[in-house]
């Protein structure tokens, strides 16, 4: 089950546009690779945990090696793993050296199981982080009614107002590009 949470966000390509509503995804946890790796070797019990994470250790050390060496490396149904550079703009080709590179990005391409996981997916909405924090700093002080737009804005997340507690509406954190 997916969590996610509702928020307001303008197209940065077309700011003159009113903001629409767009969905974030809620994070539960966050998996280690020790953990990941028990929880492979508990699906197949072939494998010990130690060798799984050792694979999977191993893996990530070859996949960035070979990354760097120019290569591009294809996992079959994981995916396909290239990198991309960043740089800066040179006024003609012989100016350009390597110093205009910036960055080297790593590029992910899913593979077949990962394409398009809508088919397999279940969503539950759920209020936002923000709105999540305002109602547990309410309640623990006693309070009844929250200001979910002061609280997105961090001027403050309640009053003390009796009434009934609310929860729901955006989500301020925008690490995310709903445009792609």
């Amino acid at each position: 089950m997916i969590d996610y949470s509702v928020y307001m966000m303008r197209n940065p390509l077309k700011p003159e546009q009113p903001e629409k509503a767009y969905a974030k995804a809620q994070v539960n946890e966050t998996w280690t690779i020790e953990r990941f790796a028990r929880h492979i070797a508990d699906h197949n019990g072939v494998y010990s945990r130690g060798t799984v994470k050792g694979v999977l250790s191993d893996s990530c050390e070859c996949l960035v090696e070979q990354l760097l060496c120019g290569n591009k490396i294809v996992l079959g149904e994981l995916g396909t793993f290239s990198i991309s550079l960043s740089s800066t703009g040179a006024a003609s080709a012989k100016e350009f050296t390597a110093k205009n590179i910036k960055a080297v990005k790593i590029l992910f391409h899913p593979g077949p199981d990962f394409e398009n996981l809508i088919g397999r997916a279940e969503f539950n909405p759920v209020a936002s982080r923000m709105a999540q924090t305002a109602t547990l700093k309410a309640e623990k002080a006693g309070e009844t009614i929250i200001d979910l737009a002061a609280a997105k804005t961090g001027t403050g997340s309640s009053s003390g107002d009796s009434g009934s507690t609310g929860t729901g509406g955006g989500n301020g954190d925008l690490d995310e590009n709903p445009f792609g």
